[in-house]
């Protein structure tokens, strides 16, 4: 049987439409533990690639005859190769294309609905790194927050949308992964906003984004107003669109909240990260759509594929924003904190433009699952 290349976006479509997958991973035992495809419907089996070197025959029986099988490894060279040899035993299998470094970069554009006088907002879901950034389109304009080192997807997706990009922000100084924040606004000319206190080492020009700030981004009423909500990194920042839905960067998520220690300051920023989700959030509308900068895990999805929610079904919710005592609540978000980013500091360098680490280099660097939330 022939040996067929399943796409990251058509392994992102099985995730979001929650359809059965049966994955073989052939990469190392700790790697696929670290990180590997979520999906509500997948099974999986992890055999390393060198030991099946010698024939595939004793994990024939392991693999279903009813499901769609997919051979994943890190690169896709290996995953070829089992696969190749399973179709010889007679098996109708699948090898995901660029492996999981392809998977890593696949970003899904989805609609999260209309703003006023014509507007839409949409939202770019990185099922392989949990990272999720935005767009807004209105009246031939779009602004871009919280963008990944994927610049051509969004200018590609901003010119499908017959629209130009005229401001880039980020919520704060990233450091799980490589903002293309700077990179896109070189391309288009834009204007790049960064948190002025998260910006204090950058090497490159920017506009500061404080408290108070209002960007119009076409000719309708949007406004992006910043809420400085400190905790994550001291800038952190907060955004409300059309009073509709608030970007809580990586603040607030879904099933958890923001971690503060990936600037070594965790017991500093303690109190900051209450005062921002205890009180300056308390003070917002329970109406707004929570729409967060990450996801941790496949549960957080909605049926659109979307991650959102009201921030007043949060407060009942989620249990990071249900700590009465604060000595608990200093504990939860200060010790036994999962894993840091890969390359974190190297991260944060990249986005200050201290280091110019090249294609590859990034790539390896994000290499992972996203660990900025405590749960």
């Amino acid at each position: 049987m022939a040996v067929k290349a399943m796409s990251p976006k058509e392994a992102a479509q099985k995730v979001i439409n929650k359809e059965d997958l049966f994955i073989l991973d052939v990469r190392n035992t700790d790697a696929f533990e670290d990180w590997k495809i979520d999906g509500h419907s997948f099974e999986y089996l992890n055999i390393p690639y060198f030991d099946l070197l010698d024939g595939v025959e004793e994990i024939l029986e392991k693999l279903p005859n009813d499901k769609d099988i997919l051979v994943v490894c890190a690169k896709e060279g290996s995953s070829i190769m089992v696969a190749e040899m399973l179709s010889d035993e007679g098996k109708d299998v699948s090898y995901l294309e660029g492996g999981m470094k392809a998977w890593s970069e696949h970003l899904e554009p989805v609609k999260v609905g209309d703003l006023t006088d014509g507007g839409e907002l949409y939202q770019f879901v990185r099922l392989g790194k949990g990272c999720l950034s935005y767009m807004v389109v209105s009246n031939g304009e779009a602004a871009i927050i919280d963008a990944t080192r994927m610049a051509d997807i969004f200018i590609d997706f901003a010119k499908e949308k017959n629209a130009v990009i005229t401001n880039i922000f980020d919520t704060h100084l990233h450091a799980d992964h490589i903002s293309g924040g700077r990179r896109i606004a070189e391309a288009t000319n834009a204007t790049y906003w960064l948190p002025p206190k998260d910006a204090e080492e950058v090497t490159f020009d920017y506009a500061a984004l404080e408290d108070g700030n209002k960007v119009e981004i076409g000719n309708s009423t949007i406004d992006i107003n910043a809420l400085y909500s400190p905790g994550h990194t001291i800038g952190s920042t907060s955004f409300v669109i059309d009073e509709k839905y608030l970007l809580s960067g990586d603040i607030l998520f879904i099933d958890s909240i923001g971690r503060p220690d990936l600037a070594g300051k965790a017991q500093d920023w303690v109190a900051d990260l209450r005062e921002s989700l205890y009180k300056r959030y308390k003070n917002l509308s329970m109406d707004l759509t929570v729409l967060p900068a990450h996801f941790m895990i496949i549960d957080e999805l909605n049926e659109d594929g979307t991650v959102g929610e009201k921030l007043g079904t949060l407060f009942e919710k989620n249990h990071g924003l249900n700590i009465s005592d604060e000595e608990e609540f200093r504990k939860l978000v200060s010790e036994n904190l999962p894993p840091q980013p890969n390359a974190y500091q190297e991260i944060r360098e990249t986005n200050m433009g201290k280091v110019t680490p090249d294609e590859e280099k990034q790539r390896e660097m994000e290499i992972g699952p996203n660990r900025c939330a405590v749960r």
